[in-house]
């Protein structure tokens, strides 16, 4: 049988990077079970977007983002990528399900 999720790998790497600001792109990459040149092309079309922003501190990268950002999808576009954030990662301050 095939493997398939129902979420991209962009709306993975925006996760991963919500959650923590200060990820290398190798944490990245990994998190996401992507190669490391797979997550620099998504972090470059999530910024070319909108979505994020790199902010360089000494040789790393800090992520700012832009989480009111409609999704992108026209069936979707309603929501923002704040949205999509804050129902699927595991955010602290976010109240529990238990």
């Amino acid at each position: 049988m095939r493997e398939w999720t129902f979420l991209t790998h962009h709306a993975h790497v925006l996760i991963a990077v919500a959650l923590d600001r200060d990820a290398t792109v190798r944490s990245i990459a990994e998190q996401v079970g992507i190669s490391t040149r797979a997550a620099v092309t998504i972090l470059n079309d999530l910024e070319d977007g909108g979505y994020l922003e790199r902010e360089r501190r000494g040789r790393r990268n800090h992520y700012i983002l832009y989480p009111e950002r409609p999704l992108r999808h026209p069936s979707n576009a309603a929501h923002t990528a704040g949205e999509l954030i804050r129902a699927l990662a595991d955010l602290p301050g976010r109240p529990s399900r238990d």
